[in-house]
């Protein structure tokens, strides 16, 4: 757990210092205080980058450096200095120095910010991705494979717009193969996953919602799993004409969609702000545990504007649930924190 944080010419902070309870630390201030900027200065101690700019970004303006310094819970330390002209970055921690980190020094944590609501109701691409990105964290061949199915898709596509005057097949031949074959490995991974988080999240929603509403998940595929790879490379030898007149490869998992329902109803028809808030962050909570799961300690949870647009039943139902766990939530309500989680909890007051 992070004990304490020291940010330097960092984001608007000049110098500034905070130190952490080991479970849910609120962070509270109003507009413009620096409260997203403390729990960006967190992520980015935590994994080496911030999820929003670039690293030259980071730094204050007016400034050519920046410093974190960190201190955990088992004695460790952490700190990433910045620097620009020419731009610069290195990571020292427990006095080894590293231009990088990689997987196993990144600190594991979930976070949510506004954007994130977004789930239910943007491309499903944004769907797919975050099936992806946390199969990257919790399965070690998972990246690879992905990365190979993308390099491939793209190799296949390229030929497709150099060939759309021809109907030769043959040299799509070994593409077809390699991609079926990685496309059913993908979409057997993503499907497992789906079906993982399904047989948890309808109880979760209903803990943190106090309501019996029942939420489900599908994973949205042309093909069964189990028999994907024939099916799929049945389908690219017989759509490859009209793959070559739109050049591009108009099936496989780079098309599928994760779909989510609130009582048998698409929830991004069905669901109002604050019941999509709480179905998000019980996705995120099933995060946190296979995370934990996955590693050897749990990861740290920072959400950005939490408490908006849920009532104050289900903030304390939050929070409380959150208690075994270093967390991070920003909100702009001093008076609720005051009156309701002001002993439980770890508060924070910007200016």
């Amino acid at each position: 757990m992070l004990t304490d944080l020291r940010l330097q010419n960092f984001r608007s902070y000049k110098d500034a210092s905070f130190e952490f309870g080991n479970g849910v630390n609120i962070v509270m201030g109003p507009n413009a205080s620096g409260k997203t900027s403390l729990l960006e200065g967190i992520l980015v101690l935590a994994r080496g980058g911030s999820y929003r700019v670039k690293d030259a970004e980071l730094i204050q303006f007016g400034n050519n450096w920046l410093r974190l310094d960190g201190d955990l819970s088992s004695g460790g330390k952490r700190v990433l200095k910045i620097k620009t002209d020419p731009i610069e970055k290195m990571f020292e921690i427990d006095t080894k120095i590293h231009k990088r980190l990689s997987r196993k020094l990144i600190l594991p944590f979930i976070l949510f910010e506004p954007n994130h609501l977004q789930i239910l109701t943007a491309s499903p691409e944004k769907r797919r991705d975050y099936l992806d990105n946390l199969l990257e964290q919790t399965v070690s061949s998972y990246d690879s494979l992905l990365k190979q199915y993308k390099r491939i898709l793209s190799q296949r596509n390229s030929l497709l717009k150099q060939n759309r005057n021809t109907t030769d097949s043959k040299q799509f031949f070994v593409w077809n193969v390699r991609l079926s074959q990685i496309a059913g490995q993908i979409v057997r991974a993503r499907s497992a996953l789906t079906d993982q988080i399904d047989s948890q999240i309808s109880d979760l929603y209903k803990d943190l919602s106090d309501t019996k509403t029942d939420i489900a998940l599908e994973y949205k595929t042309q093909w069964s799993p189990d028999n994907y790879e024939s099916k799929y490379i049945k389908n690219l030898e017989e759509t490859m004409e009209l793959d070559m007149i739109r050049g591009f490869t108009g099936s496989g998992p780079h098309r599928d969609d994760l779909l989510v329902y609130w009582n048998d109803r698409p929830a991004s028809d069905t669901s109002s702000r604050g019941e999509t808030r709480t179905i998000v962050l019980a996705l995120k909570i099933i995060e946190l545990k296979m995370l934990e799961a996955a590693g050897s300690q749990k990861p740290l949870l920072l959400l950005d504007d939490v408490f908006s647009e849920l009532d104050g039943k289900r903030r304390h139902i939050l929070t409380d649930y959150l208690l075994p766990y270093q967390t991070f939530i920003t909100t702009t309500d001093a008076d609720i924190v005051q009156k309701s989680f002001s002993e439980k909890c770890n508060v924070i007051a910007l200016r």
